[in-house]
């Protein structure tokens, strides 16, 4: 029969052709596959691939390319927007690692200048210490630096008293020995001698004791202070002492 006999063919256009063609060639790859005996899962496949003929038998070429063209499109669409969050992430990334930088940047720096202070403040109390160590007088170890000593307190914490009045007073009571000690008196009897430069009896001591001097009878400067505060809270000032006291 030729081509003309056939009602309609001569009005397919030529894509159409072309797809009838394809479809005639996989059904006809499809027959010769089914024809092998003995494979159930070859002859499963065989009718998959008809029925899909068929399906496409359906489209034409241009329809197909525009589907292949729009999937391809969502493909990229979608490639685009992964990459796109994946460079999002990184830069979230790069900030956050920038961020944690700064911060322990400021950290060190921080403690660095505390670092620097403390060792500032150190320096300056150890200027302060050495600059007051060398405005400190140095008193002799004798009886004139004892009295001059006892003096520079006792103007501190306002205590009168001359130098004349305090070693008047010392001469009378010790002879000038800080470790005299009277055994035979009635506050000997008592149980409390009187002891040192001023013989101060020791509930007299411990009451009129000046703050900064040492906690013995025996030394000379904490002597002289207590027996002069005592004086000045009992007599005015230790110059208006002559005798017992």
């Amino acid at each position: 029969m030729s081509p003309s006999s056939t009602p309609g063919l001569s009005r397919l256009k030529k894509n159409q052709k072309l797809s009838l063609a394809g479809v005639a060639a996989v059904a006809a790859a499809a027959l010769t596959f089914s024809l092998a005996p003995g494979n159930a899962s070859a002859e499963a496949e065989t009718k998959e691939v008809a029925a899909g003929a068929v399906a496409w038998n359906g489209y034409s070429t241009q329809e197909l390319q525009e589907s292949i063209s729009g999937q391809q499109s969502a493909l990229e669409l979608k490639a685009a927007a992964d990459a796109k969050a994946k460079a999002k992430a990184a830069a979230a990334a790069k900030a956050k690692a920038a961020a944690q930088a700064k911060a322990k940047a400021a950290a060190a720096a921080k403690a660095k200048a505390k670092a620097q202070a403390e060792a500032k403040k150190r320096a300056a109390e150890k200027a302060a210490a050495s600059r007051a160590a060398a405005r400190k007088p140095v008193y002799p170890n004798n009886l004139d630096g004892w009295i001059r000593e006892a003096m520079s307190i006792m103007k501190k914490q306002g205590i009168p008293g001359t130098y004349h009045g305090l070693h008047r007073n010392i001469i009378r009571e010790s002879s000038g020995n800080p470790n005299a000690i009277n055994n035979w008196d009635i506050n000997a009897q008592n149980g409390v001698p009187s002891i040192g430069l001023l013989q101060v009896i020791k509930p007299t001591f411990d009451a009129y004791h000046c703050p900064g001097t040492e906690k013995s009878q025996y030394d000379p400067v904490a002597n002289i202070c207590a027996a002069a505060n005592y004086a000045a809270d009992r007599y005015g000032t230790i110059d208006n002492v002559f005798g017992a006291y």
